[in-house]
């Protein structure tokens, strides 16, 4: 059409008048109002096509580095359950399989939660320790009958008691504050994976089509194909077509500038690759404090519940030796499990936060990438050798700001300023949201959200703390707990008081210190 056109102006054969036409400027033209239309609907599909190309490598940012980061974590917790599980067969033998569903819960309700389900962090890593208090203390006891309600009576002084000592806090901190920031960066990589597909299919009014194909294929009609929009004229035609996608950058920018400092956490205290992967070795210090401090931890707990009934010959004879078999022996460094998904959640996080500040003011800077020499316009090559619009020369008006109120004198697209695009406005709240959810993972806390499977998060959980968190790395003393005598204990239990022969072997004792110094 456009050769025929050409050689149609060039011969002055078949020169129609343009009295017909709608958006081409007047004069004479080869171009038909059929012709006009069709150019309109080319426009249209050029137009949708070069914002889906242009944005491409956005998108596909965020769709592969969600997914990474996503089968990132969830192989470290499935390496780090493993790895658990293997130790621990192998240093607690048949005590820990015969109750290793506390264990199995743990990692569960651990993945429920990155994966979007409604747990309290703190609610649920409280309730495994007293889950394991329980399990332990009978083993540790199996001399006697411990019942729902003697193991109720217990649970009042585990926080007197201490039983494994420091350990549970510490964990509880890291563990908390790191699955708070990994979870939301997670969701952080999902929203901006979102909005960037929502966004790039854009949706041309009917004064930006006018203006596009006024732009790309008028040139055309005036038998000038190889001359090419001039680049202001082009800026305002995309800053016009555009405006609404510009409204989109400041939030888009602020919901960056979160994401990047939810990755310096993850880089530094709230690593959740450096709590994870010593998590066997710390709930092994926790179990070894409680089995060295079993005698006292069990007279206490006898002084305030009363001590139980004798379970009888058979089983009072088992010894402590027969409950825990102390076959300690550390992984050697081949054994350890492989790092997950092949790389390491330092080098992940830097290739991501390099990935997000290139795509800082994308949708401002998009009419400027659209308008680039041979993709659209004729660049900066010659003022005076490109389509203004009009004719081939130079292009006088002002180019625009960016955003939807700055296109009110746009000279090329007709923009209603006072009705604002309801969809783009969805997805700057969406991305407010998120960067206010970003924000709160910054300083450990987390607030409640919904997921696609409207399944909220547990709210109230982190750690609390509004400025740098400390990650509570180092060991600290633990003080003796103290226990006053409570008789408001189940009746039944009002038995004489005498001290359990419940203290571990001393080759227990000393393997277990060895494994514990060996590991730190």
């Amino acid at each position: 059409t456009t050769v025929v056109c050409s050689m149609m102006i060039l011969v002055r054969n078949f020169i129609y008048s343009s009295e017909h036409l709608r958006v081409c400027p007047k004069g004479n033209t080869c171009c038909t109002q059929e012709m006009e239309d069709k150019f309109g609907q080319q426009s249209k599909q050029d137009f949708e096509n070069l914002v889906d190309e242009m944005s491409h490598e956005l998108r596909s940012t965020f769709v592969s580095r969600h997914q990474r980061f996503d089968e990132f974590f969830l192989e470290l917790l499935e390496n780090t359950e493993r790895s658990l599980n293997e130790m621990f067969v192998r240093t607690y033998g048949k005590p820990y399989m015969q109750n290793s569903e506390v264990f199995e819960n743990l990692f569960a309700e651990l993945k429920r939660y990155y994966t979007g389900g409604n747990v309290n962090l703190e609610e649920m890593l409280n309730d495994f320790w007293s889950r394991l208090l329980e399990r332990m203390f009978t083993l540790l006891n199996s001399q006697y009958v411990i019942t729902e309600d003697y193991l109720e009576c217990i649970s009042k002084y585990t926080d007197q008691l201490k039983p494994f000592g420091d350990v549970p806090r510490k964990l509880k901190a890291q563990v908390t504050r790191a699955f708070i920031a990994a979870r939301t960066f997670v969701q952080g990589l999902s929203v901006g994976r979102e909005v960037a597909q929502r966004v790039s299919k854009v949706s041309s009014t009917p004064a930006c089509m006018r203006a596009l194909t006024k732009m790309l294929y008028c040139p055309f009609c005036q038998g000038m194909p190889a001359v090419k929009p001039c680049k202001n004229y082009c800026l305002n035609v995309m800053k016009g077509c555009l405006a609404n996608q510009a409204d989109l950058d400041p939030e888009w920018n602020q919901y960056i500038d979160a994401m990047l400092l939810v990755a310096q956490r993850l880089e530094g205290p709230f690593n959740i690759e450096s709590v994870m992967e010593p998590i066997d070795v710390k709930i092994s210090e926790a179990i070894m404090n409680m089995q060295d401090n079993s005698a006292q931890v069990s007279y206490r707990v006898f002084q305030g519940c009363g001590q139980p009934k004798p379970a009888g010959m058979t089983r009072s004879a088992r010894g402590v030796s027969d409950v825990f078999n102390a076959r300690f022996r550390p992984y050697s460094p081949e054994e350890r499990p492989t790092t997950a998904a092949g790389t390491s959640l330092d080098r992940l996080v830097v290739d991501i936060k390099e990935k997000l500040k290139l795509s800082k003011k994308f949708w401002s800077n998009l009419p400027e990438a659209m308008c680039v020499e041979d993709r659209v316009t004729a660049g900066n090559a010659s003022d005076e050798e490109c389509w203004n619009g009009h004719t081939k020369g130079r292009y006088f008006p002002e180019v625009q700001k960016d955003g939807l109120t700055n296109q009110v004198n746009n000279p090329e697209v007709g923009v209603d300023i006072t009705r604002p695009d309801t969809f783009i406005r969805q997805q700057i709240m969406a991305l407010r949201v998120m960067t206010n959810k970003l924000k709160n993972a910054y300083n450990g806390n987390d607030i409640y959200f919904q997921d696609s499977s409207d399944e909220g998060s547990g709210s109230g959980s982190g750690s609390g703390c509004t400025e740098v968190c400390p990650t509570d790395m180092d060991g600290a003393a633990t003080e003796a707990p103290v226990v006053k005598a409570d008789r408001s204990g189940p009746v039944g239990y009002s038995a004489p008081l005498h001290a359990p022969s419940v203290a571990l072997p001393t080759m227990l004792a000393l393997s277990a210190l060895a494994f514990h110094r060996q590991w730190r």
